[in-house]
């Protein structure tokens, strides 16, 4: 009897025993998947690899205040847009580029100097002279002018300065107004003569190349208020003065 008794609790305690190795079991199972969910949760985010950018694309195209790319430099950006502008071509060096820089003078070498009476203004002549030459001239102020044995040339009519040097291109004409004489009878030392001789101003104000005899074709009277305006483009202007 007292064999049986013992063999009971024998098996109650083993029985009891496997239990708590079990449940035992079961806790340490529980708590493990509670750590690994604790770890997930307080895990900081994984920084991207080296060389790589955790900015979405999109916010490449982004520009800052300065109104520049931020995805590079404005050169690049020129590139993909397609509308950078290309560095102009060397260009061949022209007469203009060389020397000076100024288109050649105008002189009695390049060009063909005629002088008509007109009926108004009274006491009026027009002084035409044309580029015979292959490239444009420049005729700087004024005619020098010379009537006869004259020692000295006449004045210039301030107001008829141009706005710019009139420049001749071949083929073309420039002008200039020459008044001979008073209408009103004022003006002094008077004479007639057949002869003239025209001369051209460099950029200087000095003298390019020598006089030129221009034909008059008859008697012209001229006094103390003989004037020459100053080259002018168009016809009309020469002869306001």
């Amino acid at each position: 009897m007292r064999n049986l008794h013992f063999r009971r609790a024998a098996r109650t305690s083993v029985l009891g025993g496997a239990a708590l190795v079990a449940a035992l079991a079961l806790t340490a199972c529980q708590g493990g998947a509670t750590a690994a969910a604790d770890n997930a949760a307080g895990s900081t985010p994984q920084k991207p690899a080296a060389g790589t950018s955790a900015a979405p694309a999109s916010d490449s195209t982004k520009t800052d205040s300065s109104g520049t790319s931020a995805s590079g430099s404005g050169s690049d950006t020129a590139k993909e847009s397609g509308s950078a502008t290309r560095a102009p071509a060397a260009k061949k060096p022209q007469d203009s580029d060389t020397g000076s820089g100024s288109l050649p003078t105008c002189t009695g070498a390049n060009t063909k100097l005629t002088i008509t009476s007109v009926q108004r203004p009274v006491n009026h002549m027009l002084l035409t002279v044309t580029n015979t030459g292959s490239k444009a001239c420049n005729a700087f102020y004024y005619p020098f002018l010379k009537f006869g044995e004259a020692q000295s040339v006449p004045p210039v009519v301030e107001n008829s300065k141009p706005q710019a040097v009139v420049t001749i291109s071949p083929g073309e004409s420039a002008y200039a107004g020459v008044t001979t004489s008073s209408a009103d009878g004022s003006g002094t030392g008077g004479y007639s003569t057949q002869d003239l001789a025209v001369g051209f101003q460099d950029r200087n104000s000095g003298a390019a190349g020598g006089m030129v005899d221009v034909p008059l074709g008859k008697d012209v009277y001229v006094d103390s208020t003989l004037t020459v305006t100053y080259w002018q483009s168009e016809m009309d202007n020469a002869l306001m003065y």
